[in-house]
């Protein structure tokens, strides 16, 4: 059986975005009514300037005692975010997520297309458990090479 792309495998085929001058309160609710974790910044070209994470609210807001109705994503959020195509493959992807301590890749075609944002929730356990496999196999190498 071949292996589900990180594109077939995002149930939402709509981007949740918001401005990067939109307060993280504003984005926060956006997350929210969306039921997800992270929101792409996206200017008015359509341009992706970065992505705003539950993890970069707790981090950069909250424990810094930011207000959040005052705040600006554009200064908190994470820029430049690693972006994945479309056609790689789940197990990989989950890879990525796990050496890198990521949660979400945004998953973009090789014409610059935004298409959605791929997390872990996204994966089914036997990709999980073939991402794992293979982490550990290349910290095994990784080790034996010195």
């Amino acid at each position: 059986m071949s292996e589900r792309t990180v594109f077939q495998s995002i149930p939402h085929r709509h981007v949740v975005s918001c401005p990067p001058q939109a307060s993280v309160w504003q984005a926060a609710c956006v997350m929210t009514k969306a039921n997800c974790g992270s929101v792409l910044v996206i200017d008015t070209a359509g341009v992706m300037q970065g992505i705003l994470t539950e993890r970069d609210l707790m981090t950069r807001v909250l424990a810094k005692a930011l207000n959040a109705k005052k705040t600006p994503v554009s200064e908190v959020m994470t820029h430049n975010p690693l972006c994945v195509v479309p056609e790689m493959t789940v197990s990989d992807a989950v890879l990525i997520l796990l050496e890198r301590g990521f949660r979400h890749l945004p998953i973009v075609s090789s014409a610059g297309k935004i298409l959605g944002v791929f997390s872990i929730r996204d994966a089914l356990p036997r990709e999980i458990d073939s991402a794992v496999s293979l982490a550990e196999f290349r910290d095994s190498v990784n080790d034996a090479l010195g």
